[in-house]
């Protein structure tokens, strides 16, 4: 598969970008009929969660009373962590702890396969990762690891995960997009969420775009909605068609370039072949092709002709950390979410920024 254009502008799904080769992404490893990332996801803690209350609740001193697992929030969970009810912080304590050696077991699995060989270090996204617990269940899972004789190093991702699956979208992206513009278009879709965002390069204080924000961004829970993919589609053009006029208002120079992280398998047209699910309506389906929509569309951005891009969402939030993992050779990425999602990647030694 060309993983680029005679545009100059890499493929959909590319393997291939401008900082780094693209090992694997989207990688499902099974144990017997189980999904291994199932077993590391967000539903995973509050299920472990749920195992430790239950025997306090029996006893009528459950310390988060009849709230439900999925239900506590993050900040309260932190709370209970440092806080004085002993029974609060030994039951998310323990929580941690399981989740911690359930990611180190998946994790384990990736470092075995041939693609994830040699990474020296993961960043997690997600997110859990947005939380104390969620920083003490990565930092136990590297210690876990090394323990067992793996030289890596796991670490929180450093932007907000939020903020980083619209920033990662700038490195999809070939640097001649960016010699006359300051910022871009971003598009982060997951199964619950829809979000877009005005990404600022800020390519004068940091040329390797580790100085890259989020400027403006909205948000659309469409699970809440329920809409149909039609309507998902033109919500989103509105979303966007909005930011492009907040953007040109504030004097912004927006490159003709849309970035967008989707979850599952993309092709280099375009489409999905696997793993949209939880998107409203039929995603994989071979007649529709959300960056020929947006194109359509959205034709122009300022005087020139608009090109999208679009990658798997957990291979656009690891993009994020390319700046910060120029020490390294090879890198990989977990997100916890739904599932888990992953990416590995390899830094060019020649990119072409």
């Amino acid at each position: 598969m060309a993983d680029e254009t005679n545009t100059g502008i890499a493929a959909h799904g590319a393997s291939r970008l401008p900082w780094v080769e693209i090992d694997s992404f989207n990688l499902e490893l099974k144990d017997e009929e189980e999904f291994l990332g199932d077993r590391a996801s967000k539903g995973a803690f509050r299920e472990t969660l749920e195992t430790w209350r239950k025997p306090l609740r029996k006893s009528g001193e459950d310390p988060f009373g009849k709230e439900r697992s999925e239900d506590v929030s993050k900040k309260e969970l932190d709370a209970a962590l440092g806080g004085d009810d002993p029974d609060a912080s030994v039951v998310v304590h323990s929580a941690v702890e399981d989740f911690a050696q359930e990611l180190a077991q998946v994790t384990r699995r990736f470092l075995n396969t041939r693609a994830w060989d040699k990474t020296e270090r993961i960043v997690v996204g997600g997110g859990l990762r947005d939380s104390r617990l969620g920083e003490l269940a990565i930092a136990r899972a590297e210690i876990l690891l090394k323990a067992d004789n793996f030289k890596l190093e796991m670490l929180p991702i450093h932007c907000h995960p939020d903020d980083a699956g619209l920033i990662g979208a700038l490195y999809l992206a070939p640097s001649w997009i960016f010699e006359a513009h300051d910022s871009i278009l971003a598009v982060d879709i997951g199964g619950t969420n829809i979000r877009c965002g005005v990404v600022e390069t800020r390519r004068k204080k940091a040329p390797d775009l580790s100085k890259a924000c989020v400027w403006k961004f909205e948000l659309w829970r469409h699970a809440d909605d329920e809409p149909s993919r039609e309507n998902a589609v033109k919500r989103l053009v509105k979303m966007l068609k909005g930011l492009i006029a907040k953007a040109e208002d504030e004097g912004f120079k927006l490159a003709p370039f849309i970035g967008i992280a989707c979850p599952g398998v993309i092709k280099s047209d375009g489409s999905i072949e696997k793993g949209a699910q939880n998107l409203p309506g039929n995603w994989e389906s071979s007649r529709f092709n959300l960056p020929a929509s947006l194109v359509e569309a959205i034709p122009k951005i300022g005087e020139n002709d608009t090109v999208v891009i679009m990658h798997n969402d957990g291979v656009v939030q690891g993009l994020s950390e390319v700046p910060f993992m120029q020490d390294v050779k090879s890198w990989g990425v977990l997100t916890i979410g739904t599932g888990l999602g992953n990416a590995r990647f390899t830094n060019r030694n020649g990119r072409e920024r």
